[in-house]
């Protein structure tokens, strides 16, 4: 891992793109911007383990990573692939507690980092980040919520066709295109967010391609049939 000086400029402008610091001045970005640096991670290094303390938020300038974490029972729980500039890791600083995943970079990442106590400060500092923070938190609150609504009462194949749906579009109430192509994904990080095995989401993806609702690419699937797929997440 390699430490270089920060150029605040292009990663200023990348934060102002970003939910959380849209609508912040620019000035007040870029004075964030310039209070961390970047670092190189190669692919197949850690920026940080579960339940390892929290001293700084990461923000990703250019690459990948993949944020998992490890259940009670020691199954691995895959939760999202990071691929555009944003934000990541910050849950942990904002709670103040420890890391509740772990980030492992997937192809050589550059990664802007600065310490939590400077993020808070600039939060406290600026009410306009510091709400859109706070809705970005209700919103994965309210997504864990639907998350355990789907348990209970959408079958497997629903949560399978909803989930492909979700990682296609930020807001189910606008479906995709027929077409669209989803994100890089394997099946068993599917069946994982899906809360299932990976057998069984093999097997219905299966069917999806038959049907032609679905088609696989390598780790990626093309949503063929939107409406189609609607129908079988209940939506």
């Amino acid at each position: 891992m390699a430490t270089k000086k920060l150029a605040p400029s292009p990663v200023a402008r990348s934060m102002s793109a970003t939910s959380f610091l849209r609508e912040v001045a620019p000035q007040a970005v870029d004075r964030l911007a310039a209070s961390g640096s970047i670092r190189h991670y190669r692919r197949g290094t850690y920026l940080c383990h579960q339940d390892e303390p929290a001293p700084e938020v990461f923000f990703l300038v250019e690459g990948r990573i993949e944020v998992t974490s490890t259940a009670t029972t020691g199954t691995r729980v895959y939760h999202a692939t990071v691929d555009s500039p944003q934000f990541v890791g910050e849950l942990g600083p904002l709670g103040d507690m420890p890391r509740t995943a772990s980030l492992v970079a997937l192809t050589d990442s550059d990664v802007w980092t600065v310490a939590s106590e400077e993020f808070i400060a600039f939060l406290m500092a600026e009410s306009t980040a510091a709400r859109a923070v706070i809705r970005a938190l209700a919103r994965q609150s309210q997504e864990q919520q639907a998350f355990v609504d789907d348990l209970l009462f959408l079958d497997l194949k629903g949560r399978v066709a909803k989930r492909l749906l979700q990682m296609a579009t930020p807001d189910l109430d606008i479906l995709p295109a027929d077409g669209t192509v989803v994100p890089e994904v394997t099946q068993a990080d599917l069946a994982s967010l899906c809360g299932g095995s990976r057998e069984n989401v093999t097997r219905i993806l299966k069917e999806f391609e038959r049907r032609d609702l679905v088609h696989r690419d390598g780790h990626r699937y093309v949503l063929k049939k939107v409406g189609s797929l609607a129908k079988i997440a209940d939506l």
